[in-house]
């Protein structure tokens, strides 16, 4: 699986541009996708999509313009990931006003329902690798120093638990929910996150991963998950009223 998979499927609807840059952005901001690394080329990159050629290149133009990637000529040429320090708040602070409480229930509820069945099957399945990649996440996120790193850590973890649970379909929806919900709840705006609180949480749902203790994964991580509805509805309450005072 490459790092782009998770987020490849389904095939991007109608072979619209703006939805390879979605996926792609994506992808930059959850981490997978490293800093300076190469895209594949153009014909890869819309075959993986399903789109045309034309379109790959629309979207790698648009991303350009975003600062995301940058395009190099010559031999050792190619698109190269150009990702920043933390995801742009405004455009997330709008999304999260735009919303609902009811999208952000099912959201999270979603949400809870997929993470809380990758910790119950990766209890059963995961790897020594996969072990050590949830602890070495956990670590990640405690010694993140920027609000990015910290973005990336708390993704790699959820998706990483997918990826212990060994069912590509749950991977690919973890990580297509990370992209919709890891911007919002680490917004630096409201009440700040209990950083502490959410590196311990991580630290238990790992430690019953590794005792093969399923039911007690399973419920460390859906009440871990239950904990971002909480932030989000609190947030979305916040910012909300601040809108209407204006």
């Amino acid at each position: 699986m490459s790092a782009l998979d998770p987020l490849l499927t389904p095939a991007v609807a109608g072979g619209r541009a703006d939805e390879v840059v979605q996926r792609i952005s994506e992808a930059i901001h959850l981490g997978l996708l490293d800093d300076g690394e190469r895209l594949p080329v153009e014909v890869d990159l819309a075959a993986q999509f399903g789109v045309a050629p034309m379109t790959v290149r629309e979207a790698l133009a648009s991303l350009r313009e975003q600062d995301l990637v940058e395009t190099r000529r010559g031999r050792s040429g190619g698109s190269f990931v150009r990702r920043p320090a933390t995801p742009p708040v405004e455009p997330l602070r709008q999304r999260l006003v735009g919303m609902s409480s009811s999208a952000l229930r099912d959201l999270v509820d979603e949400q809870q329902a997929v993470t809380g069945q990758s910790a119950r099957l990766a209890a059963q399945r995961a790897s020594a690798v996969n072990v050590r990649r949830l602890f070495g996440l956990t670590e990640q996120l405690r010694n993140a120093d920027s609000g990015g790193d910290r973005i990336r850590a708390d993704c790699r973890f959820h998706i990483e638990l997918a990826i212990a649970a060994q069912s590509t379909r749950l991977t690919r929806r973890e990580a297509s929910l990370q992209a919709e919900i890891s911007g919002l709840l680490w917004l630096p705006l409201g009440p700040p996150l209990d950083l502490e609180a959410i590196i311990e949480e991580h630290h238990a749902i790992a430690t019953a991963v590794v005792a093969e203790d399923a039911d007690e994964a399973r419920r460390l991580a859906e009440e871990h998950v239950a904990g971002s509805l909480q932030r989000l509805t609190a947030l979305h309450l916040e910012l909300t009223k601040d809108g209407a005072k204006r």
